[in-house]
């Protein structure tokens, strides 16, 4: 069995309205829409991961985030379409009451490890590494938000040839940098990416997502070269990760019952409340074509505030 088996709907370009008075044509990637737990740009950082996992001897897949992480989510409900034995190293202690996520993640059969945040901060070190083959055994590990080198690779997928020669801008909500990435190293010359940080003091995204292109491309010179093409949008966090107000909710109603399109309060919400922002205030030219990617996420939206 291997990734292509999976029942996956094509992404459509949707046409919006949005930007119409200035003269700018916004299209939205659907990549919520190509599957109902496995979508987004999450799908695309973990089919490569998956492959490899799925030619291993071992079957597992070990992964690291928080108890809303949409990485977890998704890697719980790819672990279970695949049969693959799923890993989740969750950050903080246990809480007393679930959140939807690691629900999901239970129910689809992922096994949770709670880890206080101070130990959790050292999962990168070898002695904590070595902990973790003494406990689970042998395992491909994917690091928190599927932000690795397959990661990247995946995403250089979520752009297609009719997106590389009909749109300028391509926008996405940023969390760790792997999805601004994967769409850099495959946008053509012209054309150039905004990274909306979901993040409170995002800026370092420019570091990052070069840092990402350079181990992919194992030469720092040239992934220094994309840097022109990268802009990253920091101003529209909302007070930081996983927090929002009630500008933000107000805004995603308004914009779900014109656009008839859903959006969640953590990633999605916020890019299109910039993008829209940057309209308003004439931050790109008459005729600019944009192509806004919907990276899913929409578990998110299981919060009192969105339902």
């Amino acid at each position: 069995m291997n990734t292509e088996t999976l029942q996956l709907h094509l992404a459509v370009n949707q046409q919006t309205n949005m930007g119409a008075e200035q003269g700018v044509q916004v299209d939205i990637k659907r990549l919520d829409l190509i599957h109902p737990a496995i979508n987004g740009n999450k799908w695309f950082k973990l089919k490569y991961n998956l492959e490899q996992v799925l030619s291993s001897e071992h079957k597992t897949l070990l992964t690291f985030g928080g108890a809303y992480s949409n990485h977890i989510y998704s890697t719980a409900s790819a672990g279970k379409e695949f049969g693959v034995k799923t890993i989740g190293i969750i950050r903080g202690e246990e809480p007393q009451t679930w959140s939807n996520t690691l629900l999901h993640a239970k129910a689809c059969g992922m096994q949770l490890e709670f880890v206080e945040r101070l130990a959790y901060a050292e999962k990168d070190t070898e002695d904590f590494t070595a902990w973790l083959h003494e406990e689970y055994g042998a395992f491909h590990r994917v690091p928190e938000g599927g932000s690795n080198f397959l990661g990247v690779n995946g995403c250089m997928e979520i752009l297609n040839d009719h997106d590389k020669k009909n749109y300028d801008v391509i926008c996405c909500s940023c969390g760790t940098g792997a999805t601004a990435a994967g769409l850099l190293l495959s946008t053509n010359p012209q054309q150039r990416v905004i990274g909306f940080s979901a993040l409170k003091g995002g800026d370092f995204f420019h570091d990052e997502v070069i840092k990402h292109i350079s181990y992919f491309l194992m030469n720092d010179a040239l992934a220094d070269e994309f840097r022109s093409k990268l802009e990253i949008e920091s101003q529209f966090h909302f007070g930081g990760y996983a927090k929002w107000n009630d500008e933000l909710i107000d805004f995603i109603r308004h914009y779900e019952t014109e656009h008839t399109i859903p959006l969640d309060q953590v990633y999605t919400g916020k890019m299109f409340f910039g993008l829209a922002d940057m309209i308003r205030e004439g931050k790109f030219e008459k005729g600019c074509r944009i192509l806004a990617i919907h990276s899913g996420g929409l578990q998110g939206r299981l919060s009192q505030l969105l339902q």
